[in-house]
Parts: structure tokens; sequence; C-alpha cells
């Protein structure tokens, strides 16, 4: 998914329960009274862009999409997919797929949802034209390379041809190529449906978006300050939903969050900051929640548009003269461990210990290699991050770990949003390290791989150091081909192996859920694309 601004939620349900449960469905009488006005509020940071779903490509913006929309499919505390609005999704061989809705889904402005309503929505996604940051994840579609053909061409169809509405309710999808995880791929938000009304206007959309889920927008997105919603009484899971609404606070500091989901100005915090990482399960008793999760973080290197990083020997010192293990033991308190592989432990394909020597500590075969390659421009590097995802600490002890390994100059750069950072390596404006993370988009090794070091994903996608390799590219295809998930896991890991010796990007710490919610929830489920699961949250 998306370059996740911090460890957000657990991939995997978790449970966590304080008192005794409330009852689902709506408040009534004393039950009402003794739970206020029922609105929840939970952190975030400000969204890269607009609240359109195919163009939300980060943690924060997906969170809230989230809420809006209801999609296809969902997930459970198994990974195993869920049908949500999708009635059936019928498939023979992987390529043909027929996908029926169910009944009772509206917009929110009150017109029905149709098959239609996906068909449009995902052609205007797949135009290269109107820059959708999800753009790549329909490149499976037949059509697709009519409506994105590449930089300095123009679209030659309006449509994507391998969609074909069938009736209101039923449309049929046709891939270029088979593709197993093509039904758990639709559990992301770039697969939402959009009313009638997103194409009369979509940077307005943007701003007061129009979905179909249980959370409707109460008010317009007050950029840097919050976005407040309403439940949607009209959903088919309203009765199920206690909170009445959700105000999505954004911070600038992690810090300042905590303090208030101490003071109980804020009800869910998705991430605790380092600072309070000791004394979290102490300050929070029951109301602190961890668990295993989907991330990966990294350090990212523009291979493709920085000489100086250009060496494979280089990007492996700099990778070696990382303690991992310090950086959880110090930084994160033993939360975060070291990442081994690009793939996390929570999908199939993973393999501890993947990554070999190239991601232990060994500071003196790190200079050695760093010697080797030639080195650094004045022996200087500098490592860019986002200020409001609380990385500073981590950030600085790599480049504090690298600068001693190495003995060069190695500065922390600090851009104040995350949307900043994104925007300037989008537009290729930063050619620095910078730090990177990912949540999964959907439970699969192929989403771990393709949308970040694939040569497509470098336009339409997170391949933000420009890293083609063509074998790499051929195992990518060969596994989506695969007639079984066993065999596509086999090629997806030579794939990675591939990644893993190349290392375009480095990989760190693998993510672990440590939030925190107020004394307003006795109960609240994390799901497996890391979002709060709106139906299970009880009101105490």
């Amino acid at each position: 998914m998306r370059g996740a601004k911090s460890a957000k939620w657990v991939a995997g349900a978790v449970v966590v329960a304080l008192a005794a449960t409330a009852c689902g469905g709506s408040d009534s009488g004393s039950d009402k009274k003794a739970k206020g006005d029922g609105q929840v509020s939970m952190q975030i940071s400000e969204p890269q862009h607009g609240l359109v779903p195919s163009n939300t490509y980060e943690s924060s913006g997906s969170e809230v999409v989230s809420a809006l929309f209801t999609g296809l499919v969902s997930f459970d505390e198994k990974n195993e997919i869920q049908l949500a609005m999708a009635e059936s999704i019928e498939t023979e061989d992987n390529v043909s797929w027929k996908i029926t809705l169910k009944d009772g889904y509206t917009f929110h402005d009150g017109t029905k949802v149709t098959a239609e309503s996906y068909v449009d929505a995902w052609t205007y996604a797949a135009n290269q034209d109107n820059a959708q940051e999800t753009n790549a994840l329909f490149a499976k579609i037949d059509g697709y390379d009519k409506l994105s053909p590449g930089p300095d061409k123009k679209p030659t169809a309006k449509e994507l041809s391998g969609l074909k509405v069938i009736d209101e309710k039923t449309f049929e999808v046709k891939l270029n190529t088979p593709f197993s995880a093509f039904k758990s791929m639709l559990g992301f938000n770039a697969f939402f449906p959009l009313p009638k009304a997103f194409f009369e206007d979509p940077e307005a959309f943007g701003d007061k978006p129009i979905g179909n889920g249980p959370f409707k927008m109460d008010g317009k997105f007050e950029h840097n300050q919050q976005i407040k919603t309403a439940k949607y009484d009209k959903h088919p899971d309203a009765d199920k939903i206690e909170a009445s609404g959700v105000t999505f606070k954004i911070y600038a500091n992690t810090d300042t969050a905590y303090k208030d989901l101490q003071a109980g100005n804020l009800d869910i915090m998705d991430t605790i900051p380092t600072a309070a990482m000791a004394t979290a399960k102490q300050d929070l008793g029951d109301r602190y929640v961890e668990g295993t999760a989907s991330g990966v973080g990294y350090i990212g290197l523009p291979v493709a548009y920085n000489k100086d990083f250009e060496d494979q020997k280089l990007r492996q010192a700099i990778s070696m003269a990382i303690d991992r293990e310090a950086i959880n033991q110090a930084i994160y308190s033993g939360t975060r461990p070291p990442a081994d592989d690009f793939i996390n432990p929570l999908v199939p394909g993973y393999r501890e210990g993947a990554c070999g020597e190239a991601c232990k500590y060994d500071p003196k075969k790190a200079k050695a290699l760093y010697e080797e390659s030639g080195g650094l421009t004045n022996d200087s590097l500098e490592i860019g991050y986002n200020a409001d995802g609380d990385h500073k600490g981590w950030i600085t002890a790599v480049a504090n770990q690298i600068e001693k390994s190495l003995g060069i100059k190695v500065t922390a750069k600090p851009f104040e949003q995350f949307a900043a950072i994104l925007d300037a390596l989008g537009d290729k404006k930063y050619t620095g390290a910078f730090r990177m993370g990912w949540l999964m988009d959907y439970p699969n090794a192929e989403n771990y791989l393709r949308p970040i070091f694939s040569e497509e994903a470098i336009e339409n996608g997170s391949n933000y150091g420009g890293y083609v390799d063509e074998k790499f590219e051929k195992l990518l295809d060969e596994a989506d081909r695969a007639p079984s998930e066993e065999e596509a896991v086999k090629l997806y890991q030579q794939a990675d192996d591939i990644i893993l010796k190349d290392l375009p990007y480095i990989p760190v710490y693998f993510y672990q859920l440590n939030a925190g919610h107020s004394e307003k929830l006795s109960e609240m489920r994390i799901g497996t694309l890391e979002h709060v699961e709106w139906d299970s949250v009880k009101l105490s």
C-alpha cells in the first residue's frame, strides 16, 4: 500500500477488552446517556491528497476512506477473504471474473451502488491522465495499456476493455494474465466504488467525499486540523456500530497526541511515540494495545537518480553498518524486531534470515565494502524522514551508527509532513536516502514486491528509488501466472532473493502494533489491513 507513516495497526485482529463488553446496536435510553454523544476521535497525520480512494496510497488517508467506503471484500483474523459488498466473486481460470453485488448499499447522497459504480471508478483510476496514486494496481485488467500507455504518450481509449457491466448488480472483469491474488486485491481502497457525483467535480469530492461506508462526512475535510464523520444510518451494518461518528484529528506531533490520549482528549492513537514506549504499558494499563503488524521499515536509496548509490557494495555497506537490534532495544524497547526479509512474517513467503549477512551488523566488513565501492561524494550521506511520524529517534540513531561504522558524515533531514517527502520523492526532487515504510494492501507476498520495486511502480506506484531489474520483472510475471498459490510463493521468493542481493531499499525492522485508546472504549478490534474495524468498537 503506500509508504506507511509509522507502524499502524495489527494485521490479524486483536481484541482489547477493558470492562464488561457493551452490547452492539444503536444506543437508547440510559445506555446512550452513559456513553455521551458516542463520538470517537482518532489520531492521524495529514493525508497526502484529498479523500479519493484511488488517489489514496498512504496510511492516514487510507484509514479515513476505509471508514467512508465499503469494498467488495474484507479479511478476517486469519487473513482469509470475507465477502463484504460482493455477493459472489467467481472465476474458473483466474483470468475471467464475475462479480455480483449485494442489495442494500447506497452512497451517502442516497444514490444506489451499482456495477457501473465500480466500472466507472476503476476506469478513472486506470487512466494515466487522472494521475491517481494507485493507477498501477489496475495494470492486470485488459485495456490498461490503452489507458496508461506511459510517459509522453496519450491514452487511446476511454474505457477499460476488460470491464463489462452485465446488469445493475453484476459486472465482469477480464485480466490480461492469470492472477490468483486478484480477489484478495479487491479488499484495498483503490477498488472502492464511486458515485456519479464524483465525476462532476473530482477535486471538490476530495474535500467532501460521498462514500458507501458506515460513516459519512460531517462537513468538509479541514486540512491540518480534522476530518469529521457521522454514522450513516442506511448502511447495512449500521446497527452493529455503536459510535455515532469518528473525528480523525490531524496531529503534526505524536507526543502531543499521546498527551491528549492520556488526558482523555483523544480516543484512539495508532502509534505510541518512541519517547513513551518504555512506559506506555504502565501509563495506559489495559488501554495499551500491542501485537504483530504487517509493516516493514526501510531506508530507501534512489539508485536511479543519484550515482552515489549505483554500486551494490555501497548499499550493502550501509546495510551492514546498521545495528538493527540496538535500534529495536534502545529506541523501541524491544517492539521493532530486526527485518531479515522484504516480505513480512505475516504472509506466506516470508523466510527467516533470508537477507543473510547483508542485514547483520558488521562494521568492519561494512567499512571494507564502502572503501571497495569508492564511497559517497564527499563521504557524506543525508537521510530524509517525515517529522510528523515520530521517526527522528530511530533515523538519528541509524545516522549515528552509519557515521561511526563507515567513518563518514551522516545527516538526518526532517520533512515537516509525510505528504511533503512523498511528493518530493515522487517528483524526483529529493535524491538523498530516505525513511520509508510499507503496510500491505492485501495479504500476499506479491504486495511486498511489485508495488515497491517493479518498473511499472516508478511512475504508477511506490518505487521511489527507480530500481529496475529484468529478471525480477520476469519472475513476478511468472509468479502471477502460477497455477497454484504454492508455486506462486516459490517464484515470489526467487524475485525476493534478487532485491535482497541488490538492496535497492534496506530493510531495518518489522512493525509491531503499539497503540492505545481512552477509557471511552471498552473493546476494539484492529484488522488485517491495519484499520480499526468500527463494528467492533464498543463504548464504555
